[in-house]
């Protein structure tokens, strides 16, 4: 009877048992250095999948081998020891998104760092993602003003443009990014602006600047500084496209800044050499290319069927003595869509911005530029590249012809015209203004020393007087002749008063 209850109690147990079993893919650290450790026992991981440390930390797989998988550690390695256990995610590498996310500063895995309290999300956004196929795109044709003359005139760029900024150290590579972020007030644009490798001080200046500007309303930085792991500087850039793609999923326009792809690559460069990957020419591994051209590519200008959004990228390159001949800088230019070159000379001549307008190109153009725009700086360029040549050739000689003279003070004009101080963008129309006034000869008869003041006066004159002109450039993009007459006569009128 006992035996028979027993072996009831038995089967009762058996029928209600449920099995928890949880297989988890489990490794080992064989060796750790310098943010990089070498795993055993994970032959079926991704690569960029997480994986967990014992001590708590993440890490992601960048190298699958052989017998081996290589983990960069996004966090303190100090701790992790040979023989460390360590758990597979499943999870590929992903960032929180958030509409919550704009004017905070974050690290470079997404999470705030601003001392403003946590961003609760649910959303989140892989790093690594194919960029949009040709079907989803369409052609580049809206603009993105900058507010810097020199730029919006000769160098267009357009919404989905990549532009590349590229000069040696301190010749205000980044303060035509920022200018660039504080001219998108009250455009309808997000900016996110990814620092790599840059001193907290720099970050907190900028930070403080477009505070003042009113631009952090509409901002969001992403920092991996210069104190902080290779992995981590690696990583940022890619998750600043990751929350600029979330933002033109819902189909906004979005600005990104890469500040710079140099201190990336060398990033990039000192993980691979650790990680024994062969290095190839300037030490850098062979795949560098794709480094920048995956990161790049993802930056485009989506049709109307899939969503109508942008992404316009503005990477940062630094060059050494003016060389574009080496290796990053040539990769970036041949992935991006022109490039802003900033000169040393013409900036410690007081030329600033010092855009070197034969070594700058938009290959968009003028399909970036507003009619009114395209009206006023058609040959702009063409004068700027000429007047150069000139001004070389006339140091070697004083008899010059009366044509040569004239296109030799159009040019000085010119230069002084496009010179602009740091932090103060100039609105579309107002610009349309001083140029038309430019290359229409109003300004021929004004000393060089005089023009900036007659440039301010004009705007602020022509703002009072010239009202049908500035509806139509504001309104409809272009002027009529009607407006431009009106514009003509204030100009004349400002001239006669102007001493």
């Amino acid at each position: 009877m006992i035996k028979n209850t027993i072996v009831e109690n038995l089967k009762r147990q058996i029928e209600k048992f449920q099995a928890d079993i949880k297989a988890e893919k489990i490794g080992h650290v064989i060796e750790v250095f310098d943010g990089i450790a070498k795993l055993s026992g994970l032959s079926d991981i991704q690569a960029s999948e997480m994986v967990t440390f014992a001590n708590g930390e993440a890490g992601v797989v960048l190298n699958l081998e052989e017998d081996s998988v290589g983990v960069i550690i996004l966090g303190e390695f100090s701790k992790i020891r040979e023989g460390d256990e360590v758990r597979a995610t499943g999870k590929i590498l992903s960032v929180p998104v958030s509409d919550a996310q704009v004017s905070r500063v974050l690290n470079a895995l997404g999470e705030p760092i601003d001392g403003k309290g946590a961003i609760k999300t649910d959303k989140r956004n892989p790093i690594e993602k194919v960029a949009p196929g040709v079907i989803t795109r369409q052609g580049v044709s809206q603009a993105v003003q900058t507010g810097i003359k020199a730029i919006d005139a000769l160098i267009p760029i357009g919404r989905g443009q990549r532009e590349l900024i590229i000069g040696d150290r301190q010749t205000g590579k980044t303060a035509i990014a920022i200018d660039a972020i504080l001219n998108q007030k009250g455009q309808d644009m997000i900016c996110v602006y990814v620092s790599i490798g840059q001193k907290d001080s720099k970050l907190r200046k900028l930070q403080t600047r477009l505070e003042e500007g009113g631009a952090m309303e509409y901002t969001i930085i992403v920092s991996a500084g210069s104190s902080e792991s290779a992995a981590l500087s690696y990583i940022a850039p890619y998750t600043g496209v990751a929350i600029a793609e979330y933002f033109m999923d819902l189909g906004k326009d979005v600005l990104i800044i890469y500040d710079d792809l140099s201190k990336h690559a060398v990033a990039y460069r000192e993980i691979s050499l650790l990680l024994r990957r062969p290095p190839g020419r300037e030490a850098f591994p062979g795949d560098v290319f794709y480094l920048h051209s995956r990161l790049l590519e993802r930056a485009c200008r989506r049709n109307k069927e899939y969503g109508g959004g942008s992404i316009t990228a503005l990477p940062i390159i630094e060059t050494q003595s003016g060389d574009l001949s080496a290796y990053i800088p040539t990769n970036v230019i041949s992935i991006t869509d022109g490039q802003i070159f900033l000169e040393t000379d013409l900036f410690y001549k007081g030329i600033r911005p010092a855009v070197n307008v034969g070594f700058s190109v938009s290959r968009v153009g003028s399909a970036a530029q507003i009619k009114a725009m395209k009206k006023v700086s058609g040959t702009l360029k063409l004068d700027l590249a000429q007047f150069r040549e000139l001004e070389a050739f006339a140091q070697f000689g004083s008899d010059l012809d009366e044509s040569t003279k004239n296109q030799l003070e159009r040019g000085k004009r010119a230069v002084e015209v496009l010179k602009q101080p740091q932090y103060s963008p100039v609105k579309t129309e107002d610009q349309v203004v001083i140029l038309y006034a430019l290359t229409k000869g109003h300004m021929d008869s004004v000393a060089i020393d005089k023009i900036k003041l007659f440039e301010e006066g004009l705007i602020e004159y022509a703002r009072k007087n010239a009202k049908v002109f500035y509806k139509e450039v504001i309104e409809t993009k272009v002027f009529t002749e009607a407006g431009e007459q009106e514009l003509v006569k204030v100009i004349e009128e400002f001239k006669g008063s102007f001493v």
